[in-house]
């Protein structure tokens, strides 16, 4: 197994758990079972608070700074990228005061415009890597696709696990991969996008996240937004639970990045309330937690018009994608 080159300094337990397959192995069916009632119903119970008027107004204005404003078509154009671009650095253009969000996912070869229209604006360029979404290729072919994206500019790093090494128990191989791509980012932040949704249950997916902790992810993903069911809130209160504990043993803060499916301004806060819940307060940062969307941010800014209007403003008063 190739060492994380992100934790310098392990507590002696994560630092044994990384010495071999057997003791990786040994740890991640050493961790906790979820309970999936218990979690399911804390999910639905935090998901059904009301916030204020004027908290409501933080929480979009938060969440808006939290989006990853993302296009991962195959019809996807220069064009498009740069409208999207000019979207994310000014997403309402009749009110300055609405805050840029956090960064543009795209595709690798996308990543040079998006560059070129973001210099300077303090929006990052997300890209998708590791033969996205599948995620099935060969490592070489992995690192070069990482690569690539990196040498064109971009700040941050959306990698796919091998679902299937996974699912088989070949935990060393995931591991060895996440470790050579997070090298391969330079310094670039990476995202570990786990897909949650093919890996069955909780348990897997609180192993799959702290497998890509323990591997060097400074995030850590739900979903390609590919595969249904994508992002949900059990699911993203198990993740968070892995980066709070992770915290709590290493003293490191890492993210959460929950992707695909979240669509309106009701359902982000319905995650900001299990950030803070779950996480803490700490992680209500764009630094620490992103949504993965494409078609959240027109709802949010119609969310935020009607509070400061008084009354409903449709969608034609935003930019649709």
């Amino acid at each position: 197994m190739a060492a994380p080159s992100t934790t310098p300094s392990l507590p002696p337990a994560l630092a044994d758990a990384v010495r071999d397959d057997a003791s990786l192995r040994r740890f991640l069916h050493g961790l906790p079972g979820v309970d999936q009632v218990g979690v399911e119903q804390r999910a639905a119970g935090l998901g059904t608070r009301s916030i204020k008027k004027a908290a409501k107004m933080w929480a979009i204005d938060t969440a808006i700074g939290m989006v990853d404003l993302t296009t991962l078509e195959g019809a996807d154009t220069h064009g498009k990228v740069r409208s999207l671009a000019a979207k994310a650095r000014r997403p309402d253009p009749d009110d300055p005061d609405v805050p840029k969000v956090a960064a543009v996912c795209v595709y690798p070869d996308m990543v040079e415009t998006a560059v070129e229209e973001l210099r300077g604006t303090g929006v990052g360029v997300a890209s998708v890597a590791t033969a996205f979404p599948s995620g099935r290729s060969s490592l070489k072919v992995k690192l070069e696709d990482t690569a690539y994206a990196v040498d064109a500019g971009a700040t941050e790093i959306d990698m796919v696990i091998d679902r299937g090494a996974f699912l088989s128990g070949r935990y060393g191989q995931v591991f060895d991969e996440i470790a050579q791509v997070k090298r391969a980012c330079g310094d670039a932040h990476l995202k570990v996008i786990l897909e949650t949704g093919e890996l069955a249950t909780y348990d897997n997916v609180r192993r799959a996240s702290w497998l890509g902790l323990l591997a060097g992810g400074d995030f850590i993903k739900t979903s390609t937004g590919k595969v249904s069911p994508a992002a949900t809130l059990p699911v993203t209160h198990v993740m968070l639970q892995a980066v709070r504990d992770w915290h709590a043993q290493t003293g490191e803060l890492r993210g959460v990045k929950p992707a695909g499916g979240i669509r309106t301004t009701k359902d982000a806060i319905k995650y900001l309330v299990a950030v803070h819940e779950v996480a803490g307060p700490e992680w209500l940062a764009p630094t620490l937690f992103r949504f993965g969307a494409s078609t959240l941010l027109n709802d949010l800014l119609m969310q935020r018009r009607t509070q400061l209007a008084g009354h409903y403003s449709g969608p034609d008063y935003v930019t649709v994608d």
